[in-house]
């Protein structure tokens, strides 16, 4: 499998463009939240660039022996649990399988009033979802922010981001 090795000056100009996007949709998060790893980086320049806070969300399937990370308070900011709902915005590397955001997507509800009828507007509405690079082969199909686009079954690479290899350079 080939690498695509992303450089900073492409890292900047996605998020510019994933922020410009929200921009576009008149659309304002109260908060950003970096999943770890690959996610903590934009995460951090998207919460600098807009002046909201950032918190994290470990939610690492390979990288980690404990699993996921389930965080019930984020889930009740975004239902508006005890207040009106946040509008939080989820901010990851890459959309490459799926599995990662599409957990968020079952997860938040399970652990939070799961049978609430508000569930069915928190998603594209409340909680948003950002990602540098979106797989457009990927099983989860409701990114609402992307930098860069690409195809894994059209063309299978693995991308290297900068923070991931900055040593090499």
């Amino acid at each position: 499998m080939s690498k695509i090795y992303y450089s900073d000056r492409q890292i900047r100009t996605a998020v510019h463009k994933i922020i410009r996007d929200i921009n576009n949709d008149a659309w304002r998060p109260d908060y950003v939240v970096g999943l770890n790893r690959g996610g903590l980086t934009p995460a951090v320049m998207i919460s600098h660039y807009l002046d909201i806070p950032m918190h994290t969300l470990d939610v690492s399937f390979r990288d980690s022996s404990a699993g996921p990370e389930s965080n019930l308070w984020m889930a009740e900011d975004a239902l508006g649990y005890s207040t009106d709902p946040v509008n939080i915005l989820i901010v990851d590397d890459i959309n490459d399988s799926g599995r990662t955001l599409n957990w968020i997507k079952k997860d938040w509800p399970s652990g939070c009033l799961p049978k609430d009828e508000r569930w069915q507007t928190v998603w594209n509405n409340n909680v948003r979802f950002a990602v540098v690079v979106d797989n457009q082969a990927s099983n989860f199909k409701d990114v609402d922010y992307s930098g860069i686009e690409i195809n894994k079954i059209e063309n299978p690479v693995w991308c290297v981001f900068p923070w991931e290899s900055w040593w090499e350079l």
